[in-house]
């Protein structure tokens, strides 16, 4: 039995497109959608995606052993939901443009997350705590896929966590709305009325999701072969890195040059797939 199976997923995608790469039996997943292919190794992965040239089709060589995992890490901002938290309170404050330039920089790792944070926040100095709800209510939305993904995880006995360098407020309830076991964010701190500008320590960054990856798997027993990190900035690089299937969801390219495997053009659901699950196993 071959080590690796290379997993398509798109509209339209064909596994005859893929004939001369196949040392097995294909697979459906979803119908003219998603498929896995047995195949030798990576050499099989560059040579499928020149085949597919600019088809939007996602193409990723992935390993069967442990393939569906047992403990699901993923960030919040851009990942899970639409949106990045903290330049939407930016607006409710007249300052989105400034600040989403700094969360640009700090998602791409140009500057150093805690660092960028912290100045954001700073910007954010009275601003009603009215313009937090307003913010959840009005602008963050879930990603398609992602109750489907967590769903799904925990009906065949996985752990989901959403960490996150975003906030506890909004953390706690799209941990609720998504469906995940368990959450944490970062703790803006205020006067009772307005935000003081700034964020208690320690800053949950690039190494404490790193840390909440390591201390999941060990509170659970799990190796880290069996775990899944998902994300899309430099702040996700750690535990994506050391997952034993890290995931760039339409993330910034120095995320998707690191990560074993990168979804460009399909939902949250495609997670599913990489792991090997056909539409017939997704929970509602």
């Amino acid at each position: 039995m071959t080590s690796f199976v290379l997993n398509v997923i798109g509209k339209g995608a064909s596994s005859a497109d893929f004939a001369a790469l196949a040392i097995g039996r294909t697979i459906t997943l979803a119908p003219d959608f998603a498929f896995d292919i047995p195949v030798e190794g990576r050499v099989a992965l560059e040579a499928a995606r020149q085949m597919a040239g600019d088809e939007p089709w996602d193409i990723n060589l992935i390993a069967v052993a442990e393939r569906r995992k047992k403990l699901l890490v993923a960030d919040m901002d851009s990942t899970i939901i639409s949106v990045e938290c903290l330049d939407e309170l930016a607006d409710m404050a007249g300052l989105k443009p400034r600040i989403a330039a700094i969360t640009e920089r700090a998602m791409r790792g140009e500057i150093e997350f805690e660092a960028a944070l912290k100045e954001r926040v700073a910007m954010l100095k009275g601003l009603p705590l009215d313009a937090l709800r307003r913010t959840y209510d009005e602008r963050v939305r879930l990603n398609p896929g992602a109750r489907a993904l967590t769903s799904t995880m925990r009906a065949h006995g996985a752990h989901t966590m959403l960490v996150s360098g975003g906030f506890e407020f909004f953390t706690s309830r799209v941990a609720q709305a998504a469906g995940f076991d368990a959450e944490r964010g970062n703790r803006l701190l205020d006067d009772g009325a307005q935000l003081t500008g700034e964020v208690a320590e320690p800053i949950l960054g690039r190494q404490a999701k790193l840390e909440a990856l390591e201390s999941g798997a060990g509170a659970l027993g799990l190796t880290f072969a069996q775990t899944l990190a998902v994300g899309d900035g430099a702040n996700d690089l750690a535990m994506i890195q050391k997952a034993g299937l890290g995931v760039a969801y339409h993330a910034k390219p120095i995320v998707a040059e690191a990560a074993g495997a990168a979804i460009v053009h399909n939902d949250l659901t495609a997670l599913l797939y990489l792991q090997g699950y056909s539409d017939a196993e997704f929970a509602s």
